[in-house]
């Protein structure tokens, strides 16, 4: 009998899918958490995403500017911080891989923002105007779900226990906190910006440090 694989395997029926992951792949993965969307959907979005590199120490938006773009962190890190009056920088977020970057508020009010975002490190992102991503909700309503769910998550079920832990946990339980969110970025971070986003001084940080 004459075999029909020349004395190679046959051929797998079943074979492995291999998964590419590109930063748009990234992004799909990331938004699809909150709601599902259609091809026609990612495509409309994809068409005013566009590729941008910040450098360090390069700003999203500075305090005072009316913010007008989203950016999903492909590589790179941002924080988003304010200056008190007595000149203190404190720093209200952090924005590493896979974090959508922006100042939601103002960009809602189209108003100065209070905050300035900037580049901690050569940050590459995906970007788009929000204006236009806001004409796309009234066209897409997949893409509006997805919408309300992500300004639900973030900006409702996780403010208030953030706000309640600054007010009432210990700089310890902060500290712990902070690692368990962000399990791989302190390393990439300086004490002072650690400490002034768990609101206390690096002295503090550094006993709290000493005695783990």
């Amino acid at each position: 009998m004459t075999c029909l694989y020349d004395n190679k395997a046959p051929p797998d029926p079943f074979p492995e899918v291999v998964l590419t992951f590109t930063p748009m792949n990234n992004f799909w993965e990331k938004v699809s958490k909150y709601h599902p969307l259609s091809a026609e959907t990612r495509q409309a979005w994809e068409n005013i995403i566009k590729s941008r590199t910040y450098k360090r120490h390069e700003t999203l938006v500075a305090e005072g500017q009316v913010p007008r773009q989203v950016a999903f962190v492909v590589k790179g890190l941002f924080s988003q911080y304010y200056t008190a009056p007595n000149g203190d920088v404190v720093i209200k977020r952090f924005f590493p891989e896979t974090f959508l970057a922006a100042s939601v508020s103002a960009m809602l009010t189209k108003s100065p923002s209070q905050f300035t975002i900037r580049a901690l490190e050569n940050t590459t992102v995906l970007e788009y105007q929000f204006d236009e991503f806001k004409k796309l909700i009234t066209i897409y309503p997949d893409l509006a779900a997805l919408y309300i769910r992500y300004l639900e998550i973030h900006w409702v079920l996780e403010k208030e226990p953030q706000e309640i832990s600054l007010r009432y946990d210990t700089a310890k339980s902060r500290y712990t906190a902070f690692l368990e969110q962000f399990p791989t970025l302190e390393p990439r971070l300086k004490q002072h910006e650690i400490a002034s986003y768990l609101g206390i001084t690096p002295t503090q940080l550094s006993r709290i440090r000493a005695e783990r």
